[in-house]
């Protein structure tokens, strides 16, 4: 199998916008295709689960237009500009959320769609919680609630998650952390 990346032969930014790009690109793959790939470019963005004591999670409700409805999730959001993971974890969650959280450990990074989808997801557990006011932006109608970690596995399973980057962090925080 060949190795190695593309060779760009020409990139053309197609769309610029204030959470991702569009970019067209006629490359030469490692294994000699030479082909033009469309990319959704994104600096990236963070999921965080906050975690409890006695395991149980925090998830937001939210509506989300591109799924034309309400969905359950993890704490998420984008990276800023020359942010890094681990401090954009600690905003998102006071901002969704209010809560503070003494710890925020990074528990895995993926790609959630890298066809053409440039964003990666890096994905936090936050412990040694406070409580306190969320800071919601202008746009935001965010409500948060409380599961165990049961309550939210059967929630996955029943179809009332149907968000990827979520079902990623609540089965690797039930699998992997302790």
């Amino acid at each position: 199998m060949p190795r190695g990346r593309a060779k760009v032969l020409h990139s053309e930014v197609l769309f610029k916008g204030k959470a991702f790009g569009v970019r067209r690109d006629r490359i030469a793959e490692p294994g000699g295709i030479v082909t033009t790939r469309e990319i959704v470019t994104h600096r990236g963005s963070v999921v965080v689960l906050p975690v409890f004591p006695d395991r149980s999670v925090l998830l937001i409700r939210q509506y989300r237009h591109a799924a034309g409805g309400y969905l359950w999730e993890a704490v998420a959001g984008h990276l800023e500009t020359g942010e890094k993971p681990a401090a954009a974890a600690h905003r998102e969650l006071l901002e969704e959320t209010g809560y503070r959280a003494k710890r925020a450990k990074k528990l895995v990074e993926f790609f959630p769609s890298p066809g053409f989808l440039s964003e990666r997801m890096w994905a936090f557990a936050a412990t040694g919680l406070t409580p306190g006011p969320a800071q919601q932006e202008e746009d935001e109608q965010i409500t948060s609630h409380r599961f165990s970690l049961a309550a939210a596995e059967r929630m996955i399973r029943d179809g009332t998650i149907h968000d990827a980057k979520t079902i990623v962090t609540l089965l690797f925080v039930s699998r992997f952390v302790k």
